[in-house]
C-alpha cells in the first residue's frame, strides 16, 4: 500500500505543476494553500469561478505593466494574457482575488469604463489601462459622465494640494467707494447780499472789512434815504392818530417794503418818532465776502454795499469720471478729507448730482454737503472724496475672487460635493470693493470656489475640449 500512496503523491504533485504552469501562463491565480489542503486531498474540490464576457485587453504572462489591445507575444515567445471584462482591473500585482460572479455582474451593470485618459489632462487616451511616463495611472471615464464633462473631480488630497478654498454666496448689498477730488465751496442758499431799495446816502461804516465774521444784528452802517424818512413820518403820524402798529399794514408795510429793517420800525413804532439817520443791520451771521460801502457815499437802489456768507454749512464739488457717475446715488455717504487738516475727516451726504458732463474731462460734477460748525474748512480748499457708489437693495454676491472673467465670459466654480465642481456662467452686475453682483447663474446659500478656481477652469476646459476630440474614437 505505502508504494501505491507513494506514486498517487507524486503524481498529484505533477499535476499541480503542470495547473501552476498552466494557470500562469492563461491568466489564472491558484491558491497553492487550498491546492494541498485536507479539503482538496481529502474532501471534494470547490470548482474555480471562470471569467466570462468579451476580452478587452491583453496583459503580460509575468504581471509586469505592459498591455495591449490586440494578441502579442513576450520577448521570449510566451503569449500575453487575454482578460475579459468579468475579471478585475487591478495593476497591483500581489492581487489577483477573482470577485465572485454576481458581484463583477452588478458592477459591471452599474459602471462601465468607456476609456481612459490622460491623469496630467493631455489630449492622450486609451481603450485600456495604462500608466505616462511618471508611472501614474491613467483615470477611467465611465459610461455617463460625459454628458457633463466640464465638472471637474478632484481628490482630497489633490484639494489641499492646490489650495482650493470655497465661500457661500449671499444677499447682501454690493458698494465700493469712489475716490475722486473736490474742492469746497460756500453753500450758494446761505450767501446774502445787502443793498439799498431806495437811493440813500451812506452816513458811516462799521468797522466791518473783508473776511470778518458778523453776526445777527450786527451794525453794518447808517444811511439817510429821503424817500424812507418820508415813509417814516407817514408811520409815526398814523399810531400817533391811534393806529394799530401792525407790520403788514399802512405805514409799517410801506416801510418793510423799502427795506428798512424790522428793528428800525419797531422803535419808530414805540418812540412816534423817525430818526435822523436808521441803522442798517446784519441779516444773520457769517463772513464778509464783499464791501462796498463807504461812508459818504450815494448808494443807488439795488446797488451791492455788503455780501456776507453763512459757513456753518458748505459744499464739496466733485469731479466723478463718466463711468463711476452713473452708480452714484442721491443721499450716498461721503467722507472728505483736507490735507491742510490733518487727521480730520468730515462726513456729508451727496445733495446734487449735476446733469452735465464736462466735455474736456469727461467727469460730472457731485455737490456734498458738509457740517462746518467749527469753521474750518475755507472755500477753494482742495478735498480728497470717498463716494460710496452701488444700490441700496440686496442682491446675490459673491466674493470678487470667485469670478473668473475672461472678456467673453464669466464663469464661477460651485461646489457640488464629494471633490465635484461645476462651472456656471453668470451674468455680472455692480462690482463692489469685496463683492460682486450676480444676476443670473448663481443663488444665494450654494458654495462657490473663492481660491485656485483658475486652476479647475483650466482642467475643465480640458476636459471638455478631450471629450470633444476623442468621445468619437474611444467609444466601445
Amino acid at each position: 500500500m505505502k508504494p501505491v500512496k507513494f506514486l498517487l503523491l507524486v503524481s498529484a504533485l505533477a499535476v499541480a505543476g503542470g495547473g501552476g504552469y498552466l494557470a500562469g501562463t492563461r491568466g489564472f491565480a491558484t491558491d497553492f494553500s487550498k491546492l494541498f489542503s485536507e479539503q482538496t486531498l481529502g474532501g471534494t474540490m470547490q470548482p474555480a469561478v471562470m471569467p466570462t464576457g468579451n476580452v478587452i485587453y491583453y496583459r503580460h504572462p509575468d504581471g509586469s505593466p505592459e498591455y495591449s489591445a490586440t494578441p502579442r507575444e513576450t520577448a521570449d515567445g510566451r503569449a500575453f494574457v487575454a482578460v475579459r471584462e468579468s475579471e478585475d482591473v487591478s495593476f497591483d500585482t500581489r492581487k489577483k482575488a477573482v470577485p465572485k460572479r454576481s458581484e463583477v455582474s452588478d458592477a459591471a451593470a452599474e459602471r462601465k469604463v468607456l476609456y481612459y485618459r490622460n491623469p496630467m489632462g493631455l489630449p492622450d487616451t486609451s481603450k485600456v489601462p495604462k500608466k505616462d511616463s511618471m508611472g501614474m495611472d491613467y483615470l477611467p471615464v465611465y459610461d455617463g459622465e460625459e454628458a457633463d464633462s466640464s465638472v471637474v473631480k478632484v481628490s482630497l488630497g489633490k484639494l489641499q494640494r492646490t489650495g482650493v478654498k470655497t465661500a457661500t454666496a449671499v444677499s447682501g448689498v454690493v458698494s465700493r467707494e469712489v475716490r475722486v477730488p473736490g474742492t469746497i465751496t460756500f453753500d450758494e442758499r446761505l450767501v446774502r447780499i445787502v443793498s439799498m431799495r431806495a437811493n440813500a446816502f451812506i452816513e458811516g461804516v462799521a468797522d466791518v472789512t473783508t473776511g470778518d465774521r458778523v453776526l445777527k444784528g450786527d451794525e453794518l452802517f447808517q444811511f439817510f434815504s429821503k424817500d424812507i424818512a418820508k415813509a417814516g413820518a407817514e408811520y409815526a403820524t398814523e399810531l400817533r392818530s391811534g393806529g394799530k402798529p401792525d407790520l403788514d399794514i399802512g405805514g409799517a408795510l410801506q416801510l418793510r417794503n423799502l427795506g428798512v429793517p424790522e428793528e428800525t420800525i419797531k422803535a419808530i413804532a414805540r418812540s412816534r418818532t423817525v430818526p435822523r439817520s436808521i441803522a442798517y443791520l446784519s441779516p444773520g451771521d457769517g463772513v464778509v465776502l464783499e464791501r462796498g460801502a463807504t461812508t459818504g457815499m450815494m448808494a443807488e437802489a439795488g446797488d451791492i454795499l455788503f455780501r456776507i456768507a453763512d459757513t456753518s454749512k458748505v459744499w464739496v464739488i466733485a469731479d466723478v469720471p463718466e463711468f463711476d457717475a452713473a452708480s452714484i446715488r442721491k443721499g450716498a455717504h461721503a467722507t472728505v478729507r483736507v490735507r491742510n487738516l490733518p487727521g480730520k475727516v468730515f462726513h456729508g451726504t451727496v445733495d446734487l448730482i449735476y446733469p452735465e458732463l464736462q466735455t474736456q474731462t469727461r467727469t460730472a460734477k457731485v455737490r456734498i454737503e458738509l457740517s462746518n460748525a467749527e469753521g474750518l474748512l475755507l472755500a477753494n480748499m482742495y478735498a480728497e472724496v470717498q463716494i460710496a457708489s452701488g444700490g441700496i437693495a440686496p442682491v446675490v454676491a459673491v466674493p470678487n475672487s470667485a469670478v473668473i472673467d475672461t472678456g467673453d465670459r464669466q464663469v464661477v466654480f460651485v461646489d457640488k460635493g464629494e471633490g465635484r465642481f461645476e462651472p456656471r456662467d453668470v451674468a455680472l452686475g455692480a462690482r463692489g470693493d469685496e463683492r460682486t453682483e450676480i444676476r443670473k447663474g448663481i443663488e444665494a446659500g450654494e458654495k462657490i470656489v473663492v481660491s485656485a478656481n483658475f486652476l479647475l477652469d483650466a482642467e475643465s476646459n480640458l476636459n471638455a475640449a478631450l471629450n470633444a476630440l476623442t468621445a468619437g474614437e474611444v467609444k466601445p
